[in-house]
């Protein structure tokens, strides 16, 4: 998903806000235009743009509820309005000396889709900041479901439309962790992410994998830049995978771009304007 910003809530004066008491409830969301979906490091939009938004929910007692949207295009079969629409909910709790603990799930949907694609992921966050760096480490286990089985031996086969292995369930591991901090004396904040993947090494019953080659990592290393006086910000980022063209051949034609053949989890340049509230 796109990543965390500071999001805007209102106009009021600095003055009145400093004697307001804190809200009971917050609403804060962004949209914003990607030239490439990469969810953990393989593209979701045939390496071509998309547009995205996110809004949240959030109770002073530390409960939240949200939801995140993008467009899709290639990558297997969910049809529909070719949508992912994530729907969320958690709670973030203080821990230790300024760190936040955030436990929840995402439940990933597909409006609209071929049957059988839905699937929940919890997940843990642990965030803090140290020094000028803020640091959050995240692990997601999404349990044994129909829409992560490994359905399709074969890219090929997904083609056909012949189920190799009809009804199988898999689960899914994801491990990761994000670092950020500020350039000083410029509007730029440096941003890095780190994941591992472990689960289906094959396809599922939308020919597609959470985990396509079964494990592998992925990177990203870029910043970010804050448009003074409005709540846009500007963001470039280098993504890459360890998967290799050998590690996926297995995977073709369905692990591929649509336009030249070529992989959806090689390097890329992927820029984003964003816009919050």
């Amino acid at each position: 998903m796109a990543a965390a910003l500071s999001l805007f809530l209102t106009a009021a004066p600095v003055a009145a806000q400093d004697t307001a008491p804190p809200r009971p409830v917050t609403v804060t969301g962004s949209v914003a235009l990607v030239s490439d979906y990469r969810f953990r490091g393989v593209s979701q939009s045939d390496e071509e743009m998309a547009i995205q938004g996110g809004l949240t929910i959030a109770h002073e007692s530390g409960l939240y509820v949200g939801t995140w949207a993008s467009n899709l295009a290639g990558w297997g079969t969910f049809g529909g309005a070719n949508m992912e629409l994530d729907l969320i909910g958690g709670f973030k709790t203080p821990v230790g000396n300024g760190g936040t603990l955030d436990i929840g799930l995402t439940w990933y949907m597909y409006p609209g889709g071929a049957s059988k694609t839905d699937f929940a992921e919890p997940y843990v966050k642990l965030s803090g900041t140290f020094g000028p760096a803020t640091l959050l480490a995240g692990v997601a286990y999404a349990p044994k479901q129909q829409a992560l089985g490994n359905w399709y031996a074969t890219g090929a086969a997904a083609q056909s439309g012949v189920y190799t292995r009809p009804g199988d369930k898999q689960d899914n591991l994801y491990l990761w962790g994000d670092a950020a901090a500020g350039i000083p004396s410029t509007p730029l904040t440096a941003k890095a992410h780190i994941g591992y993947s472990k689960g289906n090494p094959g396809l599922g019953p939308n020919g597609t994998s959470v985990a396509p080659t079964g494990k592998y990592w992925d990177w990203m290393l870029g910043a970010d830049l804050a448009v003074k006086g409005t709540p846009l910000t500007l963001g470039v980022a280098y993504v890459d995978t360890d998967i290799g063209r050998r590690e996926s051949a297995y995977l073709l034609p369905n692990f591929s771009s649509t336009k030249d053949g070529g992989p959806i989890a090689g390097p890329q340049v992927v820029f984003s304007v964003t816009a919050a509230f």
